[in-house]
Parts: C-alpha cells; sequence; structure tokens
C-alpha cells in the first residue's frame, strides 16, 4: 500500500510525458553499480579462483596424475585370458563315428625384462612435478599481472586527486580574479587567463577518469570480475623497504618454480630415454593353460606351459629413441637458457630499482618539499596581491608536475620490485 502511494505522488508530479518515461525506464532497468572496492589481498584469491589462464593450467594436472597412476601399476601389461573349444569325429569300422569335444583354458602375461616399469614410472613422476612447478609458476605470473594492474589502477586514482586538488586551487584563483576584474584591479586578460587554465584543469581530471575506467575495466577481465561493475581498488602505493640484496635474488633464482619445472622436464625426458633404449629389449610372455578332451583322446586332463619371446632382429626402436634424444636436448637447451635469461632479467632489474629507490628518495627529500613550500609562499602572496595570476599558476603547475614525477616514480618503484621479486622466485614479505 505505501508504494502504491509513493508511485502515485511521483507520477502526480510528473507533469510531462518526457519527464514520465526516463522515470519509467530506470524502473525497469536499474543503472548496475560501476565500482566496487577490492584489495589486493582481496584481488589475489579472485584471480587464483577464476582466471581462466591459471585453470587452464591446472586442468593438465589430471591428465599427468593419470598417467602416473598408470605407470605405478604392479606390471605394465595387462594379462590376457583365453579359452578354446574343439570338436572332433573320430571314424569308427563297423560302428557309428565318435564325436569328442574338449575345452581348453589359458591365462598369458607378458613381462619386462629390462627395468622398464622403475623407468616409465621415474619419467611419469618427474612429469608430474614439472606440471606442479608449471602451475605453481603461472600462479606466481599471476600475482605479479594482478598487482600490476592493481597498482595501475591505484596510480591513477592518486593522480585524479592531485590533478583535483589543482583544480580546486585554479578555480579559488579564478574566482579571485573575476571578483578583482569586476572591481576593476585586474584586467580581462587576466579573467581569462584564470578561467581558460580551470578549463584545462577540468579537462584533464576527466581524461585521466576515463583512462581509469579503461584500467579498471582491464583488471576486471584479469580477475573475471562481474561484467556489470568494475573494481575500485584500496592500499598503499609504496612497499614495505626491500630486506634482501642481489645476491639474496640470485640465490633464490635456483628456487624458481619455472627453473625447477625446466629441471623436473630434463630428467623426465632423461628417463623416457632410459625407457626406450631398454624397448630393444623384448618382453618375455609366459603362458598357463588347462582343459579337458581333445578331438582324438577323449577324457584326456590336459595342462599347457609356454614362453615366447620376439627377436629383436629388425625393428629396435629406432625411431623412438631418436625421438627421446631429442626432447632430452630441447629440455636441456630450454633450461640453461631460462637460467641465463633469469640471472640477467635479475640483475637488469636490481640496477633499475636501485636507480628508481635513489630518484625517489631525492625528490621526496628535497625537491618536493621546495616546491610545496613555493605553493604556499605563492598563495600568500597572491592573496595579498603581491604576485599576478600567472606567477600563481606557474608556481602551482611547478608544484603538481613535482608531485606527478614522484608519484610516477613511486608506481616505477612498485612495478620494478614487483617484476623483480617474481623473476627471482622471491617470496614477498605479507603485503
Amino acid at each position: 500500500m505505501e508504494i502504491v502511494t509513493v508511485c502515485s505522488i511521483l507520477l502526480c508530479r510528473m507533469w510531462s510525458r518526457r519527464r514520465l518515461m526516463p522515470f519509467l525506464l530506470a524502473l525497469l532497468h536499474p543503472v548496475p553499480a560501476l565500482t566496487a572496492d577490492i584489495t589486493l589481498e582481496q584481488a589475489w584469491v579472485q584471480a587464483e579462483q577464476a582466471n581462466p589462464a591459471l585453470r587452464a593450467a591446472q586442468a593438465n594436472l589430471v591428465a599427468v596424475q593419470g598417467e602416473l597412476a598408470d605407470a605405478s601399476a604392479p606390471l605394465w601389461n595387462n594379462p590376457q585370458l583365453g579359452a578354446e573349444w574343439s570338436k572332433g569325429i573320430l571314424p569308427q569300422t563297423g560302428a557309428p563315428d565318435q564325436i569328442n569335444r574338449g575345452q581348453m583354458a589359458w591365462l598369458a602375461q607378458t613381462f619386462e625384462i629390462a627395468g622398464q616399469q622403475g623407468k616409465r614410472r621415474g619419467a611419469a613422476e618427474q612429469s608430474l612435478a614439472a606440471t606442479q612447478e608449471a602451475i605453481a609458476e603461472a600462479r606466481r605470473r599471476l600475482r605479479a599481472e594482478v598487482e600490476s594492474r592493481f597498482v595501475h589502477v591505484l596510480g591513477l586514482q592518486l593522480r585524479i586527486q592531485m590533478e583535483e586538488r589543482t583544480l580546486n586551487l585554479v578555480r579559488e584563483a579564478a574566482a579571485a580574479v573575476g571578483k578583482r576584474v569586476a572591481a576593476g584591479e585586474d584586467s580581462r586578460l587576466d579573467g581569462n587567463l584564470a578561467q581558460v587554465e580551470a578549463e584545462r584543469a577540468q579537462n584533464q581530471v576527466s581524461l585521466l577518469r576515463e583512462q581509469l575506467v579503461q584500467a579498471r575495466a582491464e583488471l576486471a577481465v584479469l580477475l573475471q570480475w562481474p561484467a556489470d561493475s568494475f573494481p575500485n581498488v584500496d592500499g598503499p602505493i609504496d612497499l614495505p623497504p626491500a630486506s634482501y640484496g642481489l645476491e639474496d635474488l640470485l640465490i633464490s633464482t635456483a628456487n624458481r618454480p619455472l627453473l625447477r619445472a625446466f629441471d623436473h622436464r630434463e630428467k623426465s625426458a632423461r628417463s623416457r630415454l632410459d625407457l626406450e633404449r631398454a624397448k630393444v629389449y623384448p618382453d618375455v610372455t609366459l603362458s598357463l593353460g588347462a582343459g579337458n578332451g581333445t578331438p582324438d583322446n577323449a577324457g584326456l586332463k590336459v595342462t599347457t606351459f609356454s614362453v615366447s619371446l620376439p627377436l629383436p632382429l629388425f625393428r629396435r626402436n629406432h625411431a623412438g629413441i631418436g625421438r627421446a634424444m631429442a626432447d632430452l636436448t630441447q629440455a636441456q637447451v630450454q633450461k640453461q637458457a631460462a637460467q641465463r635469461d633469469t640471472r640477467a632479467q635479475v640483475i637488469a632489474l636490481w640496477e633499475r630499482f636501485a636507480q628508481l629507490r635513489a630518484r625517489v628518495r631525492a625528490l621526496e627529500e628535497s625537491v618536493l618539499p621546495a616546491l610545496e613550500e613555493n605553493q604556499r609562499l605563492s598563495a600568500v602572496s597572491f592573496r595579498a596581491g603581491e604576485i599576478g595570476l600567472l606567477q600563481l599558476l606557474l608556481v602551482n603547475r611547478q608544484t603538481l608536475d613535482g608531485q606527478l614525477d614522484l608519484l610516477d616514480a613511486r608506481i616505477a618503484l612498485r612495478l620494478t620490485q614487483v617484476e623483480m621479486e617474481a623473476a627471482a622466485g622471491w617470496q614477498p614479505e605479507p603485503r
């Protein structure tokens, strides 16, 4: 009843069809929420649960687990069970022919004699370990990418806040100049300059907001966020000071999941090569059978035992050995290249990290305090009429540029640290 009353009041107040239609459309199609706050830890959890690339990598685990289950069986070859029935007619002189029937059942098992079972099991175990390390590496890469996009969104949010503060200062200055122009104390040129500067500042804020929407959309894709909303990030832009040095990172590089995966793949390829070489030796098939009756010996009890051994004269598994040798060589080359590239990447990122850290420190300790003091003094001087609008705008712009330089350096430092820790396989402190 209350809902009907409220709707009646609203409809009565809408005196035209032009105003009524948007209201009805809003009732039928509610506008979805465009933002939702999320922390970095929540973004990691969401990505690990929903990211398609990580889920695809995890799906490979089932295949190698099945391979290991087959390789861990007591025997690689399944036993064979067979049966045989026979019927014979034995002619009789001066009497009807005698019909004899016989039955035979047998069980055969093929045995590998060159240790193929252990080699096959070792290859499957190493393949499973490599797949698990590959999943761990995919998870680390995903976390690093999520953090990078998270920092990008966070940086844009901070830039917008800085630009809005500058916009407010410009608007205050424009209002003051407008009053002076109206009083005849300043020229119309100063009023126009103030107005133009305010519009430029507003345009910059609008441009950053457009970039922020795109950055949030990209983060939403990575997180598989609901399609009707974008994540709004929340967290610090700076990380705690690094507690490690270059040597620590290089030592940690050996434990990176990517390199461990290459190591397991090399061992798996070596086991498969040993397996292919062992296949040159023939498998022995043992067969045991029992039955009664033969076409010419009615009621005879029969027990048979047979051994079969193929002669490796013509086909000696050269193709399988060649493929296994090629796989082993490729695994070794990939491992060596990954070790070299990872070490070089860590060293290069460390140099960049050190330079960025020094630049951030210089901006924080010397440049930015001087600019902020200039901005404070210029605001006082402008209100006292000691300086004009152009000098005020110049100081405000210099201060904003200095703040943006510091923000850009802090963002670059954060992104470099994230990339460096991911490349070195370093386990970061909880953030």
